[in-house]
């Protein structure tokens, strides 16, 4: 099965683009090859061009202020688990706690540092990177990978509250739907959603489907449009039906 997420608003967007980027961080962080380590590198400078907005940190601090009174209000319901829920408002107060402590714009670890940010200015280029322009960098690139592994996390350490916070919160936003099947008659599909306002759209579809969604949405109304890759990987739109599940997501 394939997931497709649509974000409703900006501040979703963010938070998923950040958090695809955090997933690309982790994954080249843990290679050894020193091409590798300088994407985790270099994802780390499009982190903070993605969080470069100021009010990131107190926007996911209220976020989980709410989400903790919201929980708070289950606990006298007897169908809630109170063990689980306990978990997840410790986890909450934890999360909460850590990202409060951390100081400074996000990423300014990173922006004081000279010598990454002489890298920065040369990854922007195209291939400015290179060994006869970044000397230095190239001799870093020679270190065995377990240092330049604790390297690169000790950059990232300072980012590491902000981003375990937004992993938490779009965590529990997508918890927060039940999925709902449905078919797309002849390759589309419409709902009037009457001004209800959601953060989220989750899609799950069969990969044998061969189909890819093409999603439009605000508070009003939601269209899908399914299409396979043609030719040259063109979209070519489907004609048939596609089933598929809905989940709309909102805190």
């Amino acid at each position: 099965m394939i997931v497709y997420e649509y974000p409703f608003n900006e501040r979703i967007r963010t938070l998923l683009r950040l958090e695809d980027l955090y997933e690309r961080f982790k994954f080249f962080l843990h290679q050894e090859h020193a091409m590798q380590h300088h994407v985790a590198l270099s994802t780390i400078f499009e982190m903070l061009e993605v969080a470069g907005r100021a009010d990131l940190k107190s926007d996911l601090l209220q976020e989980l202020e709410r989400q903790k009174q919201t929980l708070l209000g289950f606990r006298s319901n007897p169908n809630v688990q109170a063990e689980r829920l306990d978990a997840i408002l410790a986890e909450l107060d934890r999360v909460s706690a850590t990202l409060v402590a951390s100081h400074g714009k996000t990423g300014q670890n990173v922006r004081d540092n000279e010598w990454l940010m002489s890298i920065r200015g040369r990854t922007i280029i195209p291939g400015g990177a290179c060994e006869f322009d970044l000397p230095s960098y190239y001799a870093w690139q020679q270190h065995p990978p377990k240092d330049r592994f604790a390297d690169i996390a000790n950059w990232f350490a300072p980012l590491a509250p902000l981003f375990n916070a937004l992993c938490l919160v779009l965590r529990l936003l997508r918890e927060s739907g039940n999925p709902v099947k449905m078919i797309a008659h002849a390759g589309s599909y419409q709902q009037m959603l009457q001004g209800k306002v959601y953060q989220m759209l989750r899609l799950t579809l069969d990969e044998a489907l061969a189909a890819i969604p093409e999603i439009s949405a605000n508070k009003y109304m939601l269209w899908v449009r399914f299409t396979s890759q043609g030719g040259e990987f063109k979209p070519v739109a489907l004609e048939n039906d596609v089933p598929f599940e809905l989940t709309l997501c909102n805190f």
